[in-house]
């Protein structure tokens, strides 16, 4: 590296301080799998540092919302000079099809994983229809 690059590096790095705001929080979405089979969707949601008591799932008109905040533990006896990790906050939201019943969604959060199940209603639920023949 030479040194105007080194300049530009350090410039560009007290842009980026001055440009953060402590009061604004940083919000990521986070990663999810989802699965669908003929009783309904399962989905999986990746949410670290995040205890149950500040996640919020939610459902209206038709859209699931997944707000949650993480947690980042500093010990007590310990005094903060510098800090680059913020406490994240996580949002994401779907739309979901009539098909599903809403009223007996499943929430479980376990280890950072929030697993959420999604019935079909019945009367969307595939269903063999016997045939008789004569």
């Amino acid at each position: 590296m030479n040194d105007k690059t080194q300049i530009a590096q350090r410039d560009n790095i007290d842009v980026a301080r001055s440009n953060l705001d402590s009061t604004r929080r940083v919000t990521l979405t986070p990663a999810v799998d989802i699965i669908e089979d003929s009783h309904g969707i399962t989905l999986w949601a990746d949410l670290p540092g995040v205890p149950r008591d500040k996640l919020a799932v939610k459902v209206h008109d038709g859209r699931l919302y997944i707000e949650a905040e993480a947690a980042v533990p500093t010990p007590g006896e310990l005094r903060l000079h510098h800090a680059e990790i913020r406490t994240p906050h996580f949002a994401r939201a779907f739309s979901l099809s009539e098909d599903f019943d809403t009223s007996k969604v499943d929430a479980n959060l376990q280890g950072g994983v929030l697993k959420l199940s999604i019935p079909r209603r019945e009367e969307a639920r595939p269903r063999r229809i016997d045939v008789r023949a004569g």
